[in-house]
C-alpha cells in the first residue's frame, strides 16, 4: 500500500502545502484523492521542500480541493509516455490523449526532468535544417541542434509561420508544443498539420487558454522529454514551441502564488535559468540524433524580460513584422557552418542581395523627403518592393534551396544590370542567363 497523507495544511490558487516533508523529493508526483470515496481527483508535483512544509503544483488546478483532500504518495518523478504510436496524434500538457482518439499504448515512460546533457556528447552543429522557406534557407540557414526564437508582436501570424515550418521542415520527427492556445488556434494547427505531408511524423502537445496553468507550465518539459527519447534513438527532431511568453507568464503566476520576491515586471529572478533549461535541450548528440528548437516569443518591445533573456540564450532570431520575415532584423548565428557547403552561389548572392537591400532602404528614406530621383535609386526602390513581396514573404508552398536561389537571380535580373549586383563575373556567366 502506498503511503497516504490525510490532511492538507493549505490550498492556494494553484498550489497545496502539507506540514513537514512527507518523504518526497523535488519533482516527485503525488495523487490527490477525494476524502470519503478516495476517487482520484488530480496529480501534483513537489516543487518546494523545507523542514516546515512541502509545496505541490496541482496539474488541474485546486478548484474542488479542500484541506480534507487526501494525498497518495507515488514517490516518482513526473514522466511522460513514449511510443512511435504517438505520431500523428494530439496530447495535452501532461501527455494524455487529447484528440478524442483511442488511448495510446506506450512502450516506456521517459523523464521530464530535462537533466543537463553531458557536454562531451554534444557535437559541433554542422548539418543544415531546410524549412522550404526561402527567407530562412537562403539568408538565415538553420542548423540541426540550433535553438532560435521567432520574435513577433502579439497580432503577427507567428503560429501560421510555425505551421508553415512544420509543413516544409526536413526532420525525422516534428513535435509541436502550444501553450495558452485559443481554441481556434488549436483547430488551425490540427487542420494544417493533418493536411500537410508531415502529419505522419508530427506529434502535437497542446494547452488551451482555459486549461490548468500547471499543465501549461509542464507542457514544454513533456514535449522535450519525448523529443530527447526520439533523439536518443537516432532521430533528428524539430520542436516548435509557442508561445514562450505565455509560458513565462504562467511561470510568473506560479512564482507569485509561492510568494517569491519578484524581479522585473513581476517575473521571478530565475526566468533566465528556467528558459535556458528548456532551450539547452537542443543538441546534436554523438552517436544519436539531434534536437532543434524554434520558439515563438511574443513581445511589445525587445527590452521586455522574456525576449531580452531569450536573446542571450539562443543562437540568433527570426523577426516577424507586418507578416514578413525581416532580413535586417533576423540572424542565424550558425548559418556560416552550413551555407558554404551548398551551391556555389549561395553565400555570394545572399551577401549581394542583403547589401542591395541596405542601399534600397536608404533610397526609401530619401524618397520620403523627395530625394532619390536618380535612375539607380529608382531601381533600388523597385528592387526593395520585389524583395519584400517575393523573399520576405514566408507563406506559400515550400520550395527547395536551389529553386529559392534561382528566384534570387530572377529578382536581381528584373531590376539590375549584371555589373550593378556586385557579384563576380564567374557567377554571372554561370547563372545570369539560366
Amino acid at each position: 500500500m502506498r503511503k497516504e497523507i490525510n490532511r492538507i495544511s493549505e490550498v492556494g490558487k494553484a498550489l497545496i502545502s502539507v506540514e513537514g516533508n512527507p518523504g518526497v523529493a523535488l519533482n516527485h508526483v503525488v495523487e490527490l484523492l477525494e476524502a470519503d470515496t478516495k476517487q482520484s481527483l488530480s496529480f501534483a508535483k513537489a516543487i518546494n521542500i523545507t523542514e516546515k512544509s512541502t509545496r505541490f503544483q496541482v496539474f488541474n488546478g485546486t478548484q474542488g480541493l479542500s484541506t480534507q483532500t487526501k494525498i497518495r504518495m507515488h514517490e516518482v518523478p513526473l514522466t511522460a509516455g513514449f511510443s512511435y504510436n504517438m505520431l500523428g496524434r494530439s496530447f495535452d500538457g501532461v501527455g494524455k490523449v487529447a484528440d478524442g482518439g483511442p488511448e495510446v499504448i506506450f512502450d516506456k515512460q521517459v523523464s521530464t526532468r530535462l537533466d543537463t546533457l553531458n557536454p562531451t556528447v554534444r557535437l559541433v552543429p554542422k548539418q543544415a535544417l531546410w524549412t522550404g522557406i526561402p527567407m530562412i534557407d537562403v539568408f538565415n540557414t538553420l542548423v540541426k541542434s540550433q535553438k532560435i526564437p521567432i520574435f513577433a508582436g502579439p497580432t503577427e501570424p507567428y503560429n501560421r509561420l510555425l505551421s508553415q515550418i512544420a509543413q516544409g521542415a526536413q526532420a525525422d520527427i516534428i513535435i509541436f508544443a502550444g501553450i495558452g492556445l485559443k481554441f481556434d488556434e488549436y483547430q488551425y494547427f490540427k487542420k494544417q498539420l493533418s493536411q500537410s505531408g508531415n502529419i505522419d511524423k508530427t506529434i502535437m502537445f497542446s494547452h488551451l487558454a482555459g486549461d490548468s496553468q500547471i499543465k501549461g507550465l509542464m507542457l514544454p518539459d513533456v514535449a522535450l522529454g519525448v523529443a530527447r527519447e526520439f533523439a536518443d534513438q537516432g532521430k533528428d527532431v524539430l520542436v516548435l514551441l509557442t508561445d514562450m511568453t505565455n509560458w513565462s507568464n504562467i511561470l510568473r503566476n506560479v512564482a507569485n502564488y509561492q510568494d517569491q520576491i519578484p524581479s522585473l515586471q513581476g517575473y521571478p529572478g530565475s526566468l533566465y535559468s528556467e528558459l535556458a533549461k528548456r532551450y539547452e535541450v537542443a543538441a546534436d548528440i554523438d552517436g544519436a540524433g539531434s534536437i532543434t528548437i524554434i520558439g515563438a516569443t511574443t513581445l511589445e518591445s525587445l527590452e521586455d524580460p522574456v525576449p531580452d533573456n531569450t536573446g542571450y540564450i539562443t543562437e540568433g532570431q527570426l523577426f516577424l513584422e507586418n507578416g514578413k520575415l525581416k532580413l535586417a532584423r533576423s540572424l542565424s548565428r550558425l548559418k556560416q557552418a552550413v551555407n558554404g557547403k551548398t551551391r556555389d552561389d549561395h553565400r555570394p548572392i545572399m551577401t549581394a542581395m542583403a547589401s542591395l537591400l541596405a542601399e534600397a532602404e536608404k533610397a526609401y528614406e530619401a524618397a520620403e523627403v523627395g530625394a532619390a530621383n536618380d535612375a539607380f535609386s529608382q531601381k533600388l526602390l523597385s528592387y526593395r518592393e520585389d524583395f519584400i513581396t517575393n523573399m520576405e514573404e514566408p507563406f506559400g508552398e515550400p520550395i527547395e534551396l536551389e529553386l529559392a536561389l534561382d528566384r534570387c537571380w530572377d529578382i536581381l535580373k528584373r531590376h539590375f544590370e549584371p555589373t550593378e549586383t556586385g557579384l563576380s563575373k564567374k557567377l554571372i556567366e554561370k547563372y545570369w542567363d539560366l
